[in-house]
């Protein structure tokens, strides 16, 4: 393996870099909480104004997809 270190050791090290990318990825999806929902009509130019969600209530109820409202 590259510079000599065992195999079992470097799969140990690649196991918990990716455990520690995910755990990073979810923490910040959590405290951002990124509004996933698609509005019917898209905002003009200079309109879109982003804000953290994370830190206000939502305004309005997330929108369900016509694929979700057929289960």
């Amino acid at each position: 393996m590259p510079a000599g270190v065992p195999m079992s050791t470097y799969v140990k090290m690649l196991a918990a870099s990716f455990l520690a990318m995910c755990a990073g990825a979810e923490v910040v999806h959590r405290y951002y909480r990124p509004d996933l929902t698609i509005p019917e009509i898209p905002p003009k130019r200079g309109e879109l104004k982003t804000e953290l969600l994370g830190l206000k209530e939502r305004k309005h109820k997330p929108q369900v997809s016509q694929q979700e409202e057929l289960k």
